[in-house]
C-alpha cells in the first residue's frame, strides 16, 4: 500500500465511539487533566481503534479459549524468563538496574532476590525472557505477513503487566486482563504494519512489543481514552530495535526495553504528560514512518475479532533459537534417527529454503552461542552430532568445540526459488544429506511443526518444559507451587503471591 492509499484508508476507516476505562486500583487518585485536550475527532483510525480496545477491555469479554491459551503462554513465558535469567547478558542488565539506586515493589527474577521500580523490573525480566530466544512466536495469517518475522508476543506483554500489577498490588485477574490486552494490541499492530517494516531492519518484538507494554500498563493504571491516547503517542516515539543486533546480547534487550518503554509511556501519560493525538496514523505516525504504511483493516475492527492468541494462535518453541530454523531441525532429526546416521558417515548437508529463512539465519559459522541461534550450519550440525539442540547445546563451550566447528564446515545453504514462490506464511525447507557411502537422503520440513497450534505441546509437556527452565533458579517444591498459581492466576487476590514464589532461592 502506498502512502496515498494508506492515508485515504485511515481517513475513512475510523468509526464508532470509545468505551470509558475504569481503574483497577480503587485507591488510585483521580487522573490529572491533560494539558492538551484530545477530542474524538482528533483521534485517527488506527489510534482510535487501539485506544478503544484498551479502555474497553475486560477479562469477562475475553472468550474462555483466550484465557486458557493465555495460561499456556504464561507457563511458557515465566519459564523462559527464569531460564534466561541465568545467562551473562541478563546478569549484566541486573547489575545495570542496581546502579539506578532506586527501590520499588516489582520483582526481578533470577538466581538472587531483587526488586526495583516497575519499569526497571520489566526491563530486566523482559531481557531475561528473550535471552535464550526460547519464547513463543506470533503466527502469520496471510502469505505476505512472513511467519517468524512478526513478534515474540508473550514476553513484552508479560514483563510489563506483571511489573505494574505487582507494584500496584493488583489481583491475578487484573494482571491476566492486562496481559491479554497487551498481547492482542501487539499482535494486531505487528500484523497491520507493512512487512517492509521488518525487511528494512526493524525487530518487531522491540517495536510492536512497546505497544504491548503500553497497552498492558494503561489497562492496569485505569487510564481513560485521553490519557491512553497520549500513552500510545509516547510509545510510538519509544518503539525501536534493529535486526543488526541479532546474534548479540542486544536482541534480548529489545524485549526488555519494549516492556520498560511501554510502562514509562503509560506512567507519564497517567501524570498528565502529553503526546501527539494520532501516534499510529498520518504521514508522521508510527505506521508510515517506521513501516512505510499499513493495512488499517487488519487493526480497525479487527482487535479481538478474533483474538490473535486464539486464531491463528501462537507457536511455542521446541528449540532455544530462531523459530525459522525449527522445522528444518526437525527434518534433520528425522533423517538422523530414521537412518541411524552417525556423524562420521556425513559427507555434506544442504538446506534448501527461501529468503525468509536464509536471510535472518545469517551466520555462516558461529563463534558464540548467541550467533549459533541464527546459524544454519550450527543448528543442523548440532542435531547431527547430538540428536538434540537444547539449552545444553547453546553454550560457548560447545559452539567453540572442535566437533561442531568441523561439522559446520560440511553444512551449506541453497536458495530455492520454487520454495520462495510458495510464500512466507509457513516455514518451508528441504534438508539433504550426502553420506560417505554414496547415498543421498532428502527430507522436506513438515508444515505441521512441533509447538504450533496444529501440533501443540500437551499441558504435561509445557509443565515439564517449565520445570526444566526453572530448575537452575527454583527448588522443586516452588516449581510445582508456581505452576499451580499460574494455572489458577485469576483466583489470586494479589499477584505478589505468585511473584514471591518465583523470586529466587
Amino acid at each position: 500500500m502506498n502512502r496515498k492509499d494508506f492515508l485515504r484508508a485511515v481517513a475513512t476507516g475510523a468509526a464508532g465511539t470509545f468505551a470509558g476505562g475504569t481503574a483497577v486500583n480503587a485507591a488510585q487518585s483521580p487522573l490529572p487533566a491533560a494539558s492538551a485536550k484530545i477530542t474524538e475527532d482528533a483521534l485517527k483510525g488506527s489510534t482510535r481503534a487501539v485506544v478503544d480496545f484498551i479502555t474497553g477491555a475486560r477479562l469477562g469479554s475475553f472468550p474462555p479459549e483466550a484465557i486458557a491459551q493465555a495460561k499456556r503462554c504464561l507457563i511458557d513465558g515465566f519459564g523462559v524468563i527464569l531460564a534466561g535469567s541465568t545467562v551473562e547478558g541478563s546478569a549484566i542488565v541486573r547489575r545495570y538496574v542496581r546502579t539506578m539506586g532506586t527501590k520499588g515493589g516489582a520483582s526481578i527474577f533470577g538466581p538472587e532476590r531483587m526488586s526495583a521500580a516497575a519499569p526497571h523490573a520489566a526491563l530486566a525480566n523482559g531481557a531475561s525472557g528473550h535471552a535464550m530466544d526460547f519464547d513463543d512466536t506470533q503466527l502469520s495469517t496471510t502469505p505476505d505477513r512472513t511467519y517468524g518475522l512478526l513478534t515474540h508476543p508473550t514476553v513484552p506483554a508479560l514483563a510489563s503487566s506483571l511489573a505494574v500489577a505487582e507494584e500496584r498490588h493488583a489481583s491475578g485477574s487484573a494482571f491476566l486482563e492486562a496481559f491479554l490486552t497487551g498481547f492482542e494490541v501487539e499482535c494486531k499492530i505487528a500484523e497491520a504494519i507493512d512487512p517492509e517494516h521488518y525487511r528494512r531492519g526493524f525487530h518487531s518484538t522491540a517495536t510492536a512489543g512497546t505497544f504491548a507494554g503500553a497497552a498492558a500498563a494503561c489497562r492496569l493504571l485505569g487510564l481513560d481514552r485521553e490519557h491512553a491516547a497520549h500513552a500510545i503517542g509516547i510509545a510510538a516515539s519509544c518503539a525501536a530495535g534493529l535486526r543488526v543486533n541479532f546474534g548479540s546480547m542486544t536482541k534480548p534487550l529489545h524485549a526488555g526495553r519494549a516492556a520498560e518503554n511501554g510502562i514509562v509511556a503509560a506512567m507519564l501519560a497517567e501524570g498528565g504528560f502529553t503526546a501527539g493525538d494520532d501516534g499510529l496514523d498520518g504521514k508522521w505516525g508510527y505506521f508510515q514512518v517506521l513501516g512505510g504504511g499499513a493495512e488499517p483493516n487488519r487493526l480497525i475492527g479487527a482487535l479481538g475479532r478474533p483474538h490473535s492468541i486464539v486464531n491463528p494462535g501462537v507457536s511455542v518453541k521446541p528449540y532455544p533459537c530462531g523459530s525459522l530454523s525449527h522445522p528444518s531441525m526437525d527434518a534433520m532429526l528425522k533423517l538422523v534417527v530414521d537412518h541411524n546416521i552417525q556423524p562420521d558417515q556425513i559427507k555434506a548437508i544442504r538446506l534448501r529454503a527461501g529468503s525468509n529463512i536464509l536471510e535472518p539465519l545469517r551466520y555462516k559459522t558461529a563463534k558464540t552461542e548467541l550467533e549459533a541461534k541464527f546459524c544454519v550450519p550450527f543448528l543442523l550440525g548440532a542435531i547431527a552430532l547430538r540428536r538434540k539442540a537444547g539449552i545444553q547445546e547453546f553454550t560457548d563451550e560447545f559452539v567453540s568445540s572442535a566437533p561442531i566447528q568441523q561439522m559446520m564446515t560440511k553444512v551449506s545453504t541453497v536458495f530455492d526459488p520454487k520454495i520462495e514462490a510458495l510464500g512466507f506464511d509457513k516455514i518451508r525447507s528441504v534438508v539433504e544429506i550426502d553420506l560417505m557411502d554414496g547415498r543421498a537422503l532428502v527430507q522436506p520440513s513438515d508444515e505441521r511443526y512441533r509447538g504450533s497450534p496444529a501440533w501443540p505441546f500437551s499441558i504435561a509437556e509445557l509443565r515439564d518444559r517449565f520445570a526444566d527452565c526453572a530448575a537452575p533458579v527454583l527448588p522443586k517444591a516452588r516449581i510445582q507451587q508456581a505452576l499451580d498459581q499460574i494455572e489458577s492466576i485469576e483466583k489470586l487476590r494479589d499477584v505478589s503471591e505468585l511473584t514471591r514464589t518465583l523470586a529466587g532461592i
